[in-house]
């Protein structure tokens, strides 16, 4: 299936998911777990965005193996704790802010 996923087939990409789906989860479960900024998310969710970074890319990721396909998993869902942890560090510092230039300041 990881070749075939590998190779564009989609339907390969569906059985792959469904056929490791408890496995990722326990995954995913693992790395929330670790991150302190995590609570916002469910574990569903930061499997399912992790999928959609992982298997969803434009540019088509090779699996040597099953274990390789894991580790890679594994990263991905780290990226995406961090990545919502760098958001909510942004916006809790200004990171919605906008810089204005003087001279369009009114007076």
């Amino acid at each position: 299936l990881l070749n075939l996923a590998d190779a564009g087939d989609n339907t390969a990409r569906e059985l792959l998911v469904q056929s490791i789906y408890q496995e990722l989860h326990q995954l995913a479960k693992h790395a929330k777990s670790r991150e302190r900024s995590a609570s916002q998310l469910q574990t569903t969710e930061v499997l399912n965005e992790a999928c959609v970074r992982l298997l969803g890319a434009t540019k088509s990721a090779h699996w040597n193996s099953r274990g390789h396909f894991f580790t890679a998993a594994a990263i991905t869902m780290r990226r995406v704790l961090v990545d919502l942890a760098r958001q909510r560090n942004a916006e809790k510092r200004g990171g919605d802010w906008r810089r204005v230039e003087l001279e369009e300041m009114p007076v």
